[in-house]
């Protein structure tokens, strides 16, 4: 089975149109995965390739269009190009030699402001006459160059070196998802609902990468529908470490399990692994100052067709209803289109993002910050909505602090 995208580390290709970023990507793969012309902006949408990188490990390329292009359509390109910034971890900034400039400064400000380890390629060394080249020091900056040619294949082994030299060191020692909270040896009951939306067959992502983290660091794992827990619990002869359940089932979890065993919610997990479980923590206790009419933005990384009972656009929304008391206006977006303007927004509520990496939802807080609207997720504003938020946060002390002292604050 593939790795799934949150697992691996997210390089973009940026640079100006016939740059040979495409030829660069195809080269790295040894596949044609890009269409290459020597036709300016031939890379419209961005072209995702994953791929195993050894000894790193998985890891997904993303091409992007010309940061130059122009017209109309250029521009929507152009936003397209901007929108990988929001999920890219290493990037790596493609130039011809003789041609380094306003593009290129544009994309390593971009790069820097967010903290992006970044790598310059001056491509296409075959082309350019001797004496042209760039004399930018980069090394001040502590950026490494590479001069390669994706159509001799000169400097290739050099690149791929260095992507391995310069993986940010977060997503090599990236923390556990539960099995910090379980220990070698120790027991998690995880409470498993059969959502109508998962695939038949299948576990959706989340219980899925939860199981394989508490595998993976020698802990037990027994994973139950809802109506099977107190049955569940009568059988073992000794108590679990942690009870982890769907959002959707908190209620009946709680009441089910007994009062010394903590419990929470893969959302909150994942609230704490692919974004900043402190901070989601505020923005739940924003519902508290949501007035009927208060516009709210609910935000989905699946692009899933809802049916039935959907968490985003029915659920939540009704449960957020009654606390609140009176009607409020929901916004849904999905994908990785976000909207510009956040500050219309009281509040937003977000999904565990189980599909993206880190980066992305990282992001996604930061512009929330700065527009100075409180960002959640989905499975705290559930627990807050109905009531069992303390005890949703009882594994993680400092989280569960921030909601006892009040600092709610943004």
């Amino acid at each position: 089975m593939q790795a799934s995208k949150s697992f691996r580390l997210h390089i973009g290709i940026f640079g100006r149109r016939n740059t040979g970023k495409s030829s660069i990507l195809n080269a790295l793969t040894n596949q044609e995965v890009s269409i290459v012309s020597e036709i300016a902006g031939t890379t419209t949408d961005p072209v995702e390739k994953p791929m195993e990188l050894l000894p790193l490990g998985p890891v997904l390329f993303i091409d992007t269009a010309g940061i130059d292009d122009t017209g109309a359509l250029g521009g929507k390109r152009i936003r397209k190009t901007m929108q990988v910034f929001d999920r890219t971890e290493l990037g790596l900034i493609i130039s011809k030699s003789d041609e380094w400039g306003e593009f290129e400064d544009l994309i390593l400000k971009e790069l820097n402001d967010r903290a992006i380890p970044t790598i310059v390629v001056f491509n296409k060394n075959d082309l350019v006459e001797q004496g042209t080249f760039q004399k930018k020091n980069f090394s001040i900056e502590k950026i490494p160059v590479v001069t390669t040619s994706a159509l001799s294949g000169f400097g290739l082994l050099d690149l791929r070196q260095a992507i391995l030299n310069h993986a940010p060191e977060d997503f090599i020692n990236r923390p556990c998802i539960v099995s910090d909270l379980v220990g070698q040896g120790e027991m998690a009951i995880l409470v498993v609902p059969i959502d109508k939306e998962a695939p038949k067959g299948r576990l959706i992502l989340p219980q899925v990468q939860t199981i394989r983290d508490l595998l993976d660091y020698d802990a037990f794992c027994m994973v139950v529908k809802e109506r099977e827990l107190r049955e569940a619990f009568s059988r073992l002869n000794h108590a679990p470490k942690l009870v982890v359940t769907d959002s959707q089932a908190f209620l009946k979890v709680a009441a089910d399990t007994p009062p010394e065993i903590p419990i929470t919610s893969f959302s909150i997990l994942f609230a704490r692994y692919q974004g900043d479980l402190a901070e989601m923590v505020k923005g739940a206790m924003a519902i508290d100052r949501l007035k009927p009419g208060d516009p709210v933005l609910i935000a989905e990384a699946c692009s899933h067709h809802p049916i039935g009972e959907d968490i985003g656009t029915v659920k939540i929304p009704r449960w957020l209803t009654q606390y609140v008391g009176g009607k409020l206006e929901f916004v849904h977006h999905r994908g990785h289109d976000f909207p510009e303007n956040l500050s219309e927004f009281k509040l937003i509520i977000h999904c565990g993002a189980c599909m993206w990496n880190r980066r992305e939802m990282l992001s996604r807080l930061m512009k929330a910050r700065m527009a100075g609207v409180p960002l959640t997720n989905y499975g705290l504003a559930i627990a807050f909505s109905l009531g069992i938020f303390e005890r949703a946060l009882q594994p993680f002390p400092a989280a569960l602090d921030i909601y006892r002292t009040g600092s709610a604050n943004i």
